[in-house]
């Protein structure tokens, strides 16, 4: 077989593409391994704060978003995070679970780099990188590629270019593209594991509270597309009164709901996650594990809401502080939360002045100065006390926007799943042609599953590969 002749070229030497690489490499096929970058394998490099998260303990189809959720099912069942934790024991690297089932490296991110590099070695894969792909076309049943190295020319092709996410780091729409060129339908791609930011007007109350970090209930229910296009904030809606919050209030006009139930986990199914994490202020909105989680879910127009006591019934505990105290309503609750966040809350309280809360200084004869705040706690009727816990209980925001792809993690949306076989990644319409990875259209929770993902259909790729081989010999090179 000459130099530029492959069975094998795969575009894209990131987590999927290496691991079928390296898969089909290993049961005896050559392999070309194609990427435009100068390092390898960036997105790896820096996961995890630079410790990769490359797995969940938890992984299951359960943890995925699709148009089509058990499409993922085969693949995850055939290698699963005990066949990696076994690749990375077979080369000797450590590694240690640092919250729910999320495991890291003891060492840094390049040591799993260093072991799908050997892998893909071991199988003998050729490596073309930096290397340029300008143009892929059919060629006598298989598919010819020009390249910054000339032509090369493979009777499979693989896509494992992945998504449009952190774009600084050379990261493009190259697999959706070909995908598109072969007449693959593409599922609207959108940036998912992302911060949240808002109307800069209505943030501008909280936006000091930027570092403020805590643990929080949020939860988001798909609203069907008539009642996006009327959400506050959106261009031609009417804007809906403001929230004790400070931000706009639910349709009904009201921003509390009832408390979450204590210990519910993550739910996925009919448009609606719950995830119980931690939540951090930023300047222009909200960002921490919690969001980024619910951002995958979230479309313009969607609320989301935030129960920023969980399981603490701030109503009736604060009602339960007023026998015999004598601090500040402030002072009660700089004990639960940060105080930063707490003078936040009630100086909103005040702003919205006709709010249940806001009026309780009036019913106890005491005057502004001060604030709601500075009241004693003791001084506060029942009623408002319980009024202001439902608020924080059930604080209702309306996202105007995410950071984009530039601070997403991920992509969302991609390569329909109905366009590929769900054992092996092969195009139904374009035999020989897979695509594996965050190019398709799966896309899993916070915490190490995206990298299952990729290792899992990439191995099922690459399995594939050798036996679309053994099918059909004499089409080959």
């Amino acid at each position: 077989m000459s130099r530029d002749r492959f069975d094998v070229a795969v575009i894209g030497a990131g987590a999927a593409g290496m691991m079928a690489a390296a898969v089909a490499g290993q049961r005896g096929l050559r392999v070309v391994l194609i990427d435009h970058a100068e390092r390898l394998a960036e997105k790896i490099r820096i996961s995890g704060g630079g410790r990769c998260n490359f797995t969940n303990l938890g992984a299951s189809p359960a943890q995925f978003l699709s148009r089509n959720p058990d499409f993922c099912r085969s693949a995850l069942r055939a290698y699963g995070p005990q066949d990696f934790l076994d690749l990375l024991r077979a080369h000797g690297v450590s590694w240690h679970e640092k919250h729910r089932g999320q495991l890291f490296c003891d060492d840094s991110s390049e040591s799993v780099i260093q072991v799908l590099r050997r892998e893909c070695d071991a199988g003998g894969v050729a490596w073309r990188m930096p290397c340029g792909v300008q143009s892929v076309a059919r060629e006598g049943g298989g598919f010819a590629l020009s390249t910054d190295v000339g032509p090369i020319r493979a009777a499979q092709l693989v896509l494992a270019t992945g998504g449009m996410a952190i774009p600084q780091m050379g990261a493009t729409d190259f697999s959706l593209r070909i995908a598109r060129q072969f007449g693959l339908r593409i599922v609207e791609p959108r940036p998912a594991l992302v911060p949240l930011t808002f109307d800069a007007g209505h943030w501008q109350p909280y936006a000091a509270l930027s570092g403020v970090a805590l643990e929080v209930r949020l939860s988001h229910e798909q609203r069907a597309p008539e009642d996006r296009a009327a959400a506050p904030g959106l261009p031609g809606s009417e804007s809906a009164p403001d929230s004790p919050g400070g931000l706009p209030a639910s349709p009904d006009g009201g921003a509390a709901a009832r408390p979450a139930r204590a210990g519910r986990k993550p739910r996925r199914g009919a448009g609606r996650a719950e995830f119980l994490e931690d939540l951090l202020f930023t300047h222009r909105g909200l960002s921490g594990p919690g969001i980024l989680q619910i951002s995958s879910y979230w479309q313009p127009g969607d609320p989301i809401r935030i129960d920023l006591a969980p399981g603490q019934a701030m109503g009736d505990a604060l009602v339960a502080a007023k026998s015999g105290s004598r601090q500040t309503l402030l002072t009660a609750l700089s004990g639960i939360w940060p105080r930063r966040l707490a003078e936040a809350w009630l100086a909103q309280e005040d702003a919205a002045g006709a709010s249940a809360a806001g009026s309780a200084r009036h019913a106890s004869g005491q005057g502004a100065a001060g604030g709601l705040g500075g009241l004693r706690l003791a001084d506060v009727p029942d009623r408002h006390l319980r009024a202001l816990g439902e608020g924080i209980h059930g604080w209702t925001l309306w996202p105007t926007g995410t950071a984009g792809y530039k601070k997403a993690e991920v992509m969302r949306g991609g390569v329909d799943t109905d366009e590929l076989d769900q054992r092996s990644l092969q195009s139904h319409r374009c035999p020989g042609l897979y695509i594996v990875g965050e190019a398709v259209d799966v896309t899993g929770w916070l915490g190490g599953y995206n990298f299952q993902w990729a290792w899992a259909s990439g191995a099922a790729c690459g399995r594939a590969l050798t036996a679309a081989r053994a099918a059909n010999p004499a089409g080959w090179g």
